[in-house]
């Protein structure tokens, strides 16, 4: 078959071949540190705790982090540590001239960002897990605790801090050394980790005629629907002209051809639901660890499914999604780098004019985006509340994971076309959410 063609073209290509292994072998090594306990805890018995008794904020949580933070092990806080780290700086671009200078500065002004995220990330990782040291030897009567007190502590701040620091260097070598965007890899497999579960669960509800088969062939095709609509909303783009004057440069004549500027109905990818999930589980973790009537009660409005967090993180997705896209997005500069190559669009002006109608173009396909990105992000509530589907299907977790698997398919298509492989399509190239 043509596919498997294809696939084999991947190993002929050594380059190729050892970054995808190099790949592999860093998430094996990040699913391995999944598993480890963390020092001092009774591991199995505050699992089951968890389990029993988290809810649906603990099994949001829990699901960006592959499943390690119900078992309390060394990568309990994930890498969203490193994504509030990343927000914060995202804003202080826009807010503090002097980062936003540094964004302008090219390379160099990159590399001093990533550094001050990445000692933010430090910072923030030892609030929150000081926050879960705190609340885990409050919780229970001490029973999940061996040995609680600040040495307890200033353990636990160590053992999860640095796991949230390793998984950032991890990340760092798979964007460098592997295939595809490091970070957001390892997000993705935390996500497919758990499918395997999930699976197992459904099944044994099945058997035990809690949900009817029907019911499930109902819920596999609603999942391939709304796959099918997250790939093509992905990949949709908004064609506007554009048309270059002719141009005599000695006795050669220059420009005239017709072309078109791509704009995505959804811009800013993954981005919006990711930041909106981790500020919304900043205060929820810690306030979830603190065994506090007032606290708890914050704890419990926040959770999925409730009025208060549904209009919050729909309210998020929206400042994001403009947000982003206008960092990432400048209509002025397009529109002066199509006056200065002589480009226009037809029946707009050159200019001022150009922009305004590039940045009204940019708002309503954003607005479309936004609307997309919280359907698909409230879907899971839905399903969980209303038809007791027994895992988390849909919202963060799936546009990461087809958003990531188009990435990544979309860097192994480059590598083969670049050499002269045939891709994964007939017609056309796989592309990417960006």
């Amino acid at each position: 078959m043509k596919l498997v063609e294809n696939i084999r073209n991947i190993f002929k290509i050594p380059e190729l071949k050892n970054r995808i292994i190099f790949t592999l072998m860093m998430l094996v090594v990040y699913r391995v540190g999944a598993h480890i306990p963390t020092p001092g805890i009774n591991s199995e018995a505050l699992s089951k705790f968890l389990t029993e008794r988290g809810g649906a904020l603990m099994g949001f949580f829990d699901m960006f982090s592959g499943g390690a933070l119900s078992k309390v092990t060394i990568f309990a806080l994930g890498i969203m540590p490193y994504i509030s780290a990343s927000i914060i700086f995202q804003l202080l671009t826009v807010v503090i001239p002097a980062i936003g200078k540094l964004a302008k500065e090219g390379e160099a002004g990159r590399k001093k960002i990533v550094r001050y995220t990445r000692y933010a990330t430090v910072v923030i990782g030892a609030i929150q897990s000081f926050g879960i040291a705190v609340g885990l030897e409050g919780m229970g009567g001490g029973e999940f605790v061996r040995d609680p007190g600040w040495s307890f502590r200033l353990m636990t701040m160590i053992t999860l801090t640095s796991g949230t620091a390793f998984l950032m260097w991890l990340g760092e070598q798979i964007t460098e050394r592997g295939i595809g965007n490091g970070i957001s890899l390892i997000i993705f497999a935390g996500i497919v980790a758990q499918f395997p579960s999930a699976i197992v669960s459904t099944i044994g509800l099945v058997r035990t005629g809690e949900l009817s088969i029907f019911f499930v062939l109902i819920l596999i095709v609603l999942m391939i629907a709304v796959v099918c609509a997250i790939v093509f909303i992905e990949r949709g783009q908004r064609k506007i002209p554009v048309q270059y004057a002719k141009r005599m440069i000695g006795n050669k004549v220059f420009g005239g051809q017709t072309s078109h500027l791509p704009l995505k109905i959804n811009t800013s990818g993954v981005i919006p639901p990711i930041f909106a999930s981790s500020i919304i589980m900043f205060p929820a973790t810690i306030a979830g660890f603190i065994s506090i009537p007032w606290v708890q009660e914050i704890a419990k409005e926040l959770s999925p499914g409730t009025m208060l967090y549904t209009f919050m993180y729909v309210g998020l997705i929206f400042f994001f999604s403009y947000f982003y896209t206008a960092v990432i997005f400048n209509p002025v500069d397009i529109a002066e780098n199509l006056q200065k190559h002589g480009g226009f669009i037809p029946g707009i002006r050159p200019g001022t004019k150009t922009s305004e109608y590039i940045y009204r173009v940019l708002t309503r396909l954003t607005f479309v985006g936004a609307v997309y990105l919280s359907l698909v992000c409230i879907l899971p509530e839905i399903l969980i509340k209303k038809f007791n589907v027994p895992f988390y299907f849909g919202g963060t977790s799936l546009l990461i994971a087809v958003g990531v698997a188009l990435d990544t398919v979309s860097q192994i298509e480059s590598h083969l076309v670049t050499r002269s492989y045939d891709g994964f399509l007939k017609k056309g190239r796989i592309k990417g959410r960006r």
